[in-house]
């Protein structure tokens, strides 16, 4: 029983931590965040700051120019998916990748094609171009971020222009170190300059 324990029961409790509660990876799936990222790379997801905020042992662990993954706000049609498992409909939440612009207390928009931030352009040099339309001022409300693809052609990112501010708590971490294909490996994601 001691060796069952120590060579499968430890190590598979020990990885279950790890990958919960302090970091894991994460595919990228989608055209959302191109020019940035691209479907299949594959990104390094740190957890840990995510729960050092939720147990308040530190502040806001996300700041604008993060990229983040996050499930979006259960209460959009956005939210969901149905899986086909065994035959039966399973709804779920997936997890979804992003660029954080605004942070709570924040006034977020789109003007001409142009993210303003508390009444500032941003220079989004990451962004695949300008917004095909622009958006009304949004107050990002407490716990809440309000979240961008790069990808800003019409309907190639469904992000917070279309489901709202998401809640901090559905954030999972932030991923911004790119750990596959080898060619694209390593350093922090381009942030904007604000």
């Amino acid at each position: 029983m001691n060796r069952l324990w120590r060579e499968a029961v430890l190590p598979l409790a020990l990885l279950w931590l790890f990958s919960t509660f302090a970091a894991t990876i994460a595919r990228v799936d989608g055209n959302s965040m191109n020019p940035t990222l691209h479907t299949g790379e594959v990104m390094l997801l740190l957890k840990a700051p995510r729960w050092a905020f939720a147990w308040h042992l530190t502040g806001l662990p996300y700041r604008r120019g993060d990229v983040v993954i996050f499930k979006a706000p259960p209460e959009s049609e956005y939210a969901w998916e149905t899986l086909n498992v065994l035959g039966l409909a399973v709804r779920h939440r997936p997890y979804i990748i992003k660029r954080v612009v605004g942070l709570p207390g924040d006034t977020v928009e789109i003007v001409n094609g142009k993210l303003r931030v508390n009444g500032k352009t941003v220079a989004e040099s990451y962004a695949s171009g300008d917004s095909a339309q622009d958006e009304a001022p949004t107050r990002v409300p407490p716990e809440r971020l309000y979240v961008l693809g790069d990808n800003r052609v019409l309907a190639e990112s469904v992000d917070s222009r279309y489901y709202g501010p998401v809640r901090v708590q559905d954030v999972a971490g932030t991923a911004n170190i790119r750990l596959w294909p080898p060619g694209r490996v390593g350093g922090k994601l381009q942030s904007p300059s604000f």
